[in-house]
């Protein structure tokens, strides 16, 4: 067996490469600016999504992951960040609408920037990457399979927004760490 890791780091390296800054500077203020923030995606975009809540509770952020208990109503002054990497996912469709209903903001992130949902969001931030949509294509990749390059771009694409975040905020890893669970 062939332990490929040059080659899928660059698959998602390409990837990361297609992300504009500025729309992740403008992400990062959209977050910075929100009062409750709710994340949501679909499958190992959610556990991307998840992993992203609980930095940015770390950052003192008041975050929670869509369908959790402790997940607090959104409304006006509210973000809610959903993922959709093949553009068009239904239960993210329709929590989209539900937020921006309840008046929140909607900051989409997708491979898929013309596809319906985009036009949904206040902010989209597209990770050109292969999907499980685009997984059939001839330029497909060998390597990882699925939509295995895009979530592995989402993050790196968030741990830039959190990177990002701490500067804005002035926060630091000490101050991240007394927001760490201490039952483990």
């Amino acid at each position: 067996m062939a332990f490929k890791f040059r080659q899928a780091t660059e698959e998602v390296a390409a990837a990361l490469e297609g992300v504009e800054r500025e729309a992740i500077e403008r992400a990062c203020t959209m977050i910075a600016e929100a009062g409750n923030i709710g994340l949501y995606g679909c499958g190992r975009e959610g556990l991307q999504m998840r992993g992203f809540a609980m930095r940015l509770y770390h950052l003192g952020l008041r975050a929670a992951y869509v369908g959790e208990m402790a997940m607090p109503p959104l409304g006006a002054g509210d973000l809610l960040i959903a993922s959709a990497g093949p553009g068009e996912l239904d239960t993210v469709r329709a929590l989209m609408r539900k937020a921006a209903d309840a008046g929140a903001r909607v900051l989409f992130v997708t491979a898929v920037p013309d596809t319906p949902s985009a036009a949904l969001a206040d902010h989209v931030i597209v990770v050109p990457a292969q999907t499980m949509a685009s997984d059939g294509a001839p330029t497909a990749s060998t390597m990882l399979p699925m939509g295995s390059i895009y979530e592995g771009a989402l993050f790196f694409v968030f741990e830039i927004m959190i990177a990002g975040l701490r500067e804005r905020l002035g926060i630091d890893s000490e101050q991240m760490r007394t927001r760490h669970t201490n039952m483990e």
